[in-house]
């Protein structure tokens, strides 16, 4: 009589368990100092390009930056002025946060 309640019960138990753990997985969330020690380490490698002035063919030598994406900037700040501060540069068309994450320690604005 025990052998048959477990094989019914570890299947349903199994379920229970492994629907449960993963619908409660907390969103994954970035350490704030992570993120600044490392663009502290890369600004102290690499040269930052001010987006004020540089070319359109300077800002695609930034990593994650393409030729369209370097053009709508050099258009963006053609059009309305220059930025006051890189954050501004997430105003520009097809510029997502992630992206925006990733060149950070590459740009300046002066």
């Amino acid at each position: 009589m025990f052998e048959a309640k477990q094989s019914w019960l570890l299947p349903i138990l199994y379920c229970t368990v492994a629907m449960s753990s993963c619908a409660r997985l907390p969103r994954r969330s970035v350490n704030a100092q992570a993120v600044a020690a490392s663009m502290r380490t890369e600004s102290a490698t690499t040269a930052r390009i001010n987006i004020n002035t540089a070319s359109a063919a300077d800002l695609e030598t930034i990593p994650n930056i393409g030729k369209v994406l370097a053009a709508r900037i050099v258009e963006h700040r053609e059009r309305y002025g220059p930025f006051r501060r890189v954050e501004h540069l997430m105003m520009v068309r097809g510029l997502s946060d992630h992206r925006f994450n990733q060149i950070r320690p590459y740009v300046s604005v002066e």
